[in-house]
């Protein structure tokens, strides 16, 4: 386990560890969905992490999926995000914005001006969706145009300078778990015609066009791609997913400063994409697997899987996990009925092993 606790360098970001914290929506962004001092201090508590991956930004009005999270595409959310980064880099810290179109996940009553979800094809989601009036179903999705396409991919990379702009020491785009550029993925999503559908070429080309922009824009060296290579999030799917993902992968900047794999029972997948991709990996382990999601989780890196483990709900609950691993334990049970929304409770009140 000593492996976990050595530097690593991922692009241009150096890791003082290889203890990662993985994205995790909690719905508490404020006043026009930006982040709030208690966003602030969350991060900063958890700034004994090797790298910090923010909860999922939307880069645009439209990209919004669950009620009260933040964005990166005003002015007021980039001086609100300084702060959080601030706090973070006065800890020692390091972290980077997960940017993350929801695409059909979502509701109109989440988004502004008449705005309704959008995706590659109108294929709606068997999904719901929290909003202000409590539960509702998804709606069939309005499919993007081929122009409307090309703006998104430009809304990401405004954002992208965005987070930049507001401290953050890099992106990550969230390619995975059924949102936007998986959606894009799927061949039961996107049943598109024109040059961002059809083929498997086709089909991984927004995503190769995304990251390409994104990396034009903040230079690839602090850059992240995550993918969940086949999982069935709300229906959907991919076929021949090994080589879905062997084409996207080879299509990726060489200097991209990381991937970030989460599993979905598919460890075969996991070693192929480490094969392909010559570069840094952080690997999110799946609850299908026995050591996921706890301190076993770390043998992965003995194995040479991954350069660098993500934890979601354990870091989640223990603000000192890389201190709790290196000794142990104990550790904190997460507060699921706390995940989202709600004040303090659940977010910043999970002691450390000193008691504060």
């Amino acid at each position: 386990m000593s492996i976990a606790f050595e530097p690593v360098r991922l692009g241009d970001l150096t890791l003082n560890n290889r203890i990662v914290m993985a994205p995790m929506t909690r719905s508490r962004a404020g006043e026009g969905n930006a982040p709030t001092d208690l966003t602030a201090t969350y991060y900063a508590q958890r700034a004994s992490a090797g790298l910090i991956i923010s909860e999922a930004v939307q880069p645009s009005a439209g990209g919004q999926g669950y009620i009260s999270t933040p964005g990166l595409h005003s002015d007021a959310q980039v001086e609100a995000w300084r702060v959080v980064t601030e706090k973070v880099h006065a800890e020692g810290g390091a972290i980077v914005a997960q940017l993350m179109h929801s695409g059909r996940i979502g509701h109109p009553d989440l988004l502004p001006d008449g705005l309704v979800p959008v995706a590659p094809s109108p294929v709606k989601a068997d999904a719901t969706t929290f909003t202000a009036e409590g539960p509702k179903d998804s709606v069939v999705p309005r499919e993007l145009t081929t122009a409307e396409v090309e703006q998104t991919i430009a809304d990401f990379a405004a954002a992208a300078r965005n987070a930049i702009a507001a401290g953050f020491d890099g992106v990550e785009l969230h390619g995975a778990n059924g949102y936007l550029i998986h959606q894009f993925l799927s061949d039961n999503v996107n049943l598109r015609t024109d040059r961002f559908g059809g083929s498997i070429e086709g089909r991984t080309r927004f995503a190769a066009e995304v990251t390409a922009a994104v990396a034009d824009s903040i230079g690839p060296r602090r850059l992240g791609l995550r993918i969940s290579p086949a999982h069935p999030l709300v229906g959907l799917t991919e076929a021949d997913p090994e080589a879905l993902y062997a084409d996207l992968v080879a299509r990726l900047p060489r200097e991209l400063a990381y991937l970030h794999v989460m599993e979905t029972g598919r460890r075969d997948l996991t070693r192929l994409v480490r094969e392909a991709w010559n570069g840094p990996l952080i690997l999110n382990p799946h609850a299908e697997f026995p050591s996921a999601a706890g301190p076993d989780s770390l043998d992965v890196l003995g194995e040479g899987l991954a350069d660098a483990v993500a934890f979601g709900s354990l870091f989640l609950a223990n603000p000192d996990l890389p201190r709790r691993l290196r000794e142990g334990g104990p550790f904190n049970e997460a507060d699921r009925a706390t995940f989202y929304g709600g004040d303090h409770r659940g977010y910043t009140d999970y002691p450390a092993l000193d008691g504060a």
